[in-house]
């Protein structure tokens, strides 16, 4: 009887044990989203990405800045580039001279946004009801002014360093934004057209052909440097030679672009000059000297010029892009 008891114990208890065993199965088969036998049928597809959710970051002067999970009325001012870029339009657009000047290049996009002046005045920043401030430059809110900026909307400064890099400045300005992927496949793309456009324009002078971008404002003449705007896109991006004239002006410049004496600009005896002409409607009485028209790119025809409106004066992919069409166009026949 007692022989009997056990057995009938020592069959129950591993009836428990299977029983759990089969628990334990099936749990972790619900676990990999599948029942035991059966195949996952998930795709990527149907797997949902998080909503993004506030953040709080440092920004280049180490201010705590809550980044809106969403935010939809911007104010970046001068940095509309990298928004249009990003596909977002901002909720006010940068302008000088009460609102006349803009960044005419943008406009396709732009169109229709109301400006803000450039000092951006606290009132004019208010009105537009920002949700999120994005500054380029320290100096725009020295003193006092970053908390009163910051009173109004969340503000983030992205700093001397990064602004002055475009790419940089593009790549931040998209993490901020959570469109990280959407700003490095716009890098991608640039960089996949400027080989493109450096392979023809390579083909065409030979890898060998100096050239130089001017700008004409109020009959003074303006050399870029060669690190930036334009002088960045003629120099890195496509290979053109630099004249020693401006490596020596590029040298000493405090600014992007710096003013150059017609003589200096003689002396360069670039193959091509890439002229920005501010005075056109104003005469442009500068081009009619005869230092200029004895320099050999004006008789030779290869000064190519371009509406003060362009791109020429700017950077970012927008500006930069049009500049590389700008120069296949001119010199690429």
């Amino acid at each position: 009887m007692l022989k009997s008891n056990k057995k009938g114990i020592m069959l129950l208890i591993t009836i428990m044990v299977m029983s759990l065993w089969l628990a334990a199965c099936g749990t972790k088969s619900a676990d990999n989203g599948t029942a035991a036998g059966e195949t996952n049928t998930t795709t990527e597809t149907e797997t949902q990405t998080e909503a993004p959710t506030e953040r709080t970051v440092k920004d280049a002067q180490g201010h705590d800045v809550t980044i809106p999970a969403n935010p939809q009325r911007i104010i970046a001012s001068y940095l509309e580039d990298h928004l249009v870029t990003l596909g977002v339009k901002p909720a006010a657009q940068w302008s000088a001279r009460d609102g006349s000047s803009v960044q005419d290049y943008l406009q396709e996009t732009l169109n229709g946004v109301p400006t803000i002046a450039s000092e951006l005045p606290f009132e004019a920043v208010a009105s537009f009801s920002p949700d999120l401030i994005i500054m380029g430059s320290e100096s725009t809110v020295e003193g006092e002014k970053y908390e009163q900026y910051n009173k109004i909307a969340p503000t983030y400064v992205l700093g001397d360093d990064v602004n002055k890099d475009w790419r940089q400045a593009l790549l931040k300005i998209g993490e901020l934004l959570n469109k990280s992927d959407v700003a490095q496949k716009a890098l991608d793309d640039y960089d996949a057209k400027a080989k493109e456009i450096k392979e023809k324009v390579t083909a065409a002078t030979g890898g060998t052909k100096t050239a130089a971008a001017l700008w004409l404002f109020n009959n003074k003449f303006y050399v870029v440097s060669n690190n930036v705007s334009s002088g960045e896109v003629m120099y890195n991006e496509l290979g053109l030679q630099q004249p020693e004239v401006v490596k020596e002006i590029s040298a000493k410049a405090t600014g992007n672009w710096s003013e150059v004496s017609l003589e200096r600009i003689a002396d360069m005896n670039a193959d091509y000059l890439f002229l920005v002409n501010s005075d056109k409607g104003t005469g442009a009485e500068a081009l009619k000297d005869a230092v200029w028209q004895s320099i050999p790119a004006v008789k030779n025809g290869e000064v190519y010029e371009f509406e003060s409106t362009s791109s020429w004066l700017y950077s970012g992919v927008q500006a930069n892009t049009q500049i590389l069409e700008d120069i296949q166009k001119s010199i690429v026949k």
